[in-house]
């Protein structure tokens, strides 16, 4: 119970004191005079102005409330190195156990990561936790944390001291990976450098060496290990093996006694783009599907053609002067012989053996292919003549031999059950025939026998086989049974999708990962992984994912296609994650290439430095055991050796308030009269 005295004025303050001012000055003005009542009238005047000011007697019962003590809990991906998440519990249950005995009241906010690779962000969550309690009953605020903070300019208006309670221990050391300059994309066959950095940080021993391994790993296949030294900035020049996404792995082995190796490895992805895309067309006569291919080649303008077309047969005998059929010689000899490894396809289109290409060069062709060219044969008629492109060096790397028979009847191309499942005629889309047909028809087709290795992917007339496709080594080869192509792009009974489909057999010729038919691919949307399985077989096994800490998990694929197989799993920390299933093997980074959380893994006190300072707090290591808690007064350093402190504050709740009035205002106004009369009554007799 707290009493106290209190004024409720009849007239505003500066009034009372104006009155009382001018009554005061003619009391003064009496006494100068020599009346002998002037202090009696300045009796009066002072209480009639302690009656305008009507004073009260206010008593207030009143109940205590108990202090508040904020604690924040870094919960955070650099917590769990070492043993900081058992000091953390630790030196939590100590602080919870020592605020009870001393009657505080505590909240405690925990602290995880940040999204997007925001780090820890201790000062927005010690904010939000200000927020839900009164500030006059805060008490102080305790940080325990390895004081690896990413928001410390952004401290709150505490009203008491601030603490940090630091987990880690004095001898931890650590080495990371830094990739401080790669590329987004980089043009395939073109080396291109990517900055290396490999630093060590905390007390590092002596023996831990000026130098060390790094190794070097391209979407999960053969690593490669390279020997640098630590603390320089080190050029790697790479060169991107294939186009579409690259995932680029660098690891440094674990060295002994380092903090942690999760921050030993960076993944980056590179996506690789071909320069210039260099096609030689070979032409073994006009007819309308010739310009079909010349439109979809030379509508992308990153397409470097060369056009070889034979006009005139070389017997033909019509009269036409020698000099008037050519004005140049074509180079055959250069585009075959010379510079045929330039070239990243080759289109033979209705060709036949003339005598213009000798053995020779169709040879290279051959030699081309198998060591990792792209042919594509656009067959006509004269695929299936005694002067056929198959009776020539070629013919060990062709999918199909001919039967001489050629089917001049309408049909409508139509997708095979593996083609149904290969990535170059899975999905094409229709709806541009008509009467309901998917597509429009062809009026020819070359009938051929498929190798056994061969996969037809699409089929024509009784199900002959009209396009197979066939690795030779380490090339790729496809033959197109039918030189009516033209009719979809002409839109003959409605067309068909054959710009998509000569894009997609292009790309697969040229190997591109996407149109992989057996592939293993992961992408990555926020922390959701999808797995994508493709095959021409059966349904694919479980896929083994390995997390960034080296924990394993089994994923099954379901079916959303025929040959596609799918299934997602959320990644519940960054880093790099590694998918197999048989053989086949895929990597996929979350998260930056160096994860902010261990982008600086050493304990310390320096960054919450000026903030505690700010608060007269103090920074305690956990590693000498948890401090003492102690009631330290307002304005006085709360810290000391093995002790925190906490400033009182004193906050109550008012139960109840009784005023009374410490005189009636009737009794101060008749005694003020009685004054008065008093100085009237002894200046009369005087």
């Amino acid at each position: 119970m707290t009493r106290q005295i209190i004024f409720d004025p009849m007239l505003p303050l500066w009034l009372i004191a104006a009155l009382a001012g001018v009554a005061l000055a003619v009391c003064v003005l009496a006494a100068v005079r020599g009346l002998p009542g002037w202090w009696l009238r300045a009796l009066a005047v002072g209480t009639v102005a302690l009656a305008l000011l009507d004073p009260s007697l206010q008593t207030e019962d009143r109940e205590p409330l108990s202090d508040i003590l904020l604690i924040a809990v870094d919960e955070s991906a650099s917590q769990g190195l070492s043993d900081r998440r058992d000091q953390t519990e630790a030196a939590l249950a100590d602080l919870l156990e020592e605020a009870a005995g001393d009657g505080l009241d505590t909240r405690v906010t925990r602290v995880a990561d940040g999204d997007g690779d925001e780090g820890t962000l201790m000062m927005a969550a010690l904010g939000e936790l200000l927020a839900e309690v009164p500030r006059d009953r805060v008490a102080g605020a305790v940080i325990i944390s390895d004081g690896q903070v990413h928001d410390a300019a952004q401290l709150p208006e505490l009203p008491a001291p601030l603490h940090l309670l630091r987990t880690g221990r004095d001898g931890d050391w650590d080495r990371r990976l830094i990739v401080s300059n790669a590329p987004s994309f980089a043009i395939l066959d073109e080396e291109f450098t990517i900055t290396l950095r490999i630093e060590d940080q905390g007390d590092v021993p002596a023996d831990a060496g000026t130098e060390a391994d790094i190794v070097l790993a391209i979407d999960g296949g053969q690593p490669r290990a390279y020997r640098m030294p630590v603390g320089e900035d080190i050029q790697l020049p790479v060169t991107l093996p294939h186009g579409g996404l690259n995932v680029i792995e660098f690891s440094v082995p674990e060295a002994d006694g380092e903090l942690t190796d999760r921050n030993n490895a960076a993944v980056i992805q590179i996506n690789g783009v071909r320069d210039r895309l260099r096609v030689l067309l070979v032409s073994g006569e006009p007819h309308p599907g010739q310009r079909t291919w010349r439109n979809l080649l030379k509508a992308d303008s990153a397409v470097d053609l060369v056009h070889f077309t034979i006009l005139r047969p070389p017997g033909k005998q019509d009269g036409v002067p020698v000099t008037e059929l050519s004005l140049i010689a074509f180079p055959t000899r250069e585009l075959f012989s010379e510079k045929i490894d330039e070239f990243d396809l080759i289109i033979f289109d209705r060709y036949q053996r003339r005598g213009i290409l000798p053995s020779v060069y169709l040879d290279n062709v051959r030699s081309y292919v198998e060591q990792g060219g792209a042919l594509l044969v656009a067959a006509g008629p004269d695929f299936a003549s005694a002067d056929s492109i198959f009776r020539s060096p070629l013919a060990p790397i062709l999918p199909a031999a001919p039967t001489a028979i050629v089917l001049n009847e309408g049909f409508l191309p139509t997708v095979s059950e593996t083609g149904q499942k290969h990535p170059v005629t899975e999905g094409l889309p229709t709806g541009f025939g008509l009467d309901g047909a998917p597509w429009g028809r062809w009026f020819r087709q070359v009938q051929v026998e498929a190798l056994p290795d061969a996969e037809t992917v699409m089929t024509g007339v009784n199900d002959e086989p009209l396009l197979i496709l066939d690795r030779v080594k380490a090339g790729r080869v496809a033959l197109l049974g039918s030189d009516h192509v033209w009719l979809w792009d002409r839109g003959f009974e409605g067309g068909g999708p054959q710009a998509e489909l000569l894009r997609r057999l292009a790309h697969w010729l040229m190997q591109e990962p996407e149109l992989e038919e057996e592939a293993l691919t992961a992408a990555a949307l926020g922390q959701e992984i999808t797995v994508t399985r493709r095959t021409l077989g059966d349904a694919p096994g479980a896929v083994t994912v390995t997390a960034p800490d080296g924990t394993e998990s089994q994923l099954e694929l379901s079916m959303q296609a025929p040959g596609r197989f799918v299934g997602r799993i959320v990644g519940a920390e960054q880093g790099l994650y590694r998918m197999t299933e048989g053989e086949r093997t895929a990597v996929i980074g979350l998260g930056p290439a160096a994860p902010r959380e261990f982008v600086e893994t050493i304990a310390t006190d320096t960054i919450l430095a000026p903030a505690i300072d700010a608060r007269q707090g103090g920074a305690i290591a956990l590693q000498d055991g948890s401090p003492n808690l102690r009631s330290v007064r307002e304005g006085r350093r709360a810290a000391g050796r093995g002790w925190i402190g906490w400033t009182p504050r004193n906050a109550y709740l008012t139960a109840d308030v009784r005023i009374l009035s410490l005189v009636p205002a009737w009794l101060f106004l008749l005694l003020a009269a009685g004054l008065a009369t008093w100085a009237w009554l002894r200046e009369g007799r005087s």
